[in-house]
């Protein structure tokens, strides 16, 4: 299928996690989400087992949703993935681009943003491959 889910609203086009948070934050009525921060992040923690993580592994193609943003990015990006501010689009896409093992070459937009976002020390040092567990001789 090679789809993400995505929704346009208010003349914008977002996707995934942003597309909820977005109606979470901007519609009135029933709550997506907890309101309660806390209760958010242990629902979320709570929904993810390991049996679901092995299935999205499984059954979700790395690269689909990396095919669709730069399209979006074309019409968003600045220094960053949205403007010139470091948003959770950035806090994202080092970690989808390192798991996809992406050739960004393939995707200008990605290379230069993953690229921006690597010379920042905060990216550095989060990096997937320089977690306490990564061995040394790995760590970029």
């Amino acid at each position: 299928m090679q789809q993400v889910p995505a929704v346009q609203i208010d003349g914008i086009t977002l996707s995934q996690s942003l597309m909820i948070q977005y109606i979470e934050e901007t519609r009135t009525g029933h709550r997506l989400l907890p309101a309660d921060p806390k209760k958010r992040n242990l629902y979320v923690l709570q929904k993810m087992g390991a049996e679901k993580v092995q299935w999205a592994h499984h059954f979700i193609p790395k690269k689909i949703a990396l095919h669709t943003i730069p399209p979006i990015w074309k019409e968003t990006a600045g220094k960053y993935c949205v403007g010139d501010e470091i948003s959770m689009a950035d806090i994202c896409l080092i970690p989808q681009v390192y798991n996809a093992e992406l050739d960004v070459d393939q995707f200008p937009t990605i290379k230069r943003l993953n690229q921006t976002l690597l010379k920042v020390d905060a990216f550095k040092e989060s990096h997937p491959s320089c977690q306490l567990d990564t061995p040394a001789e790995i760590c970029t």
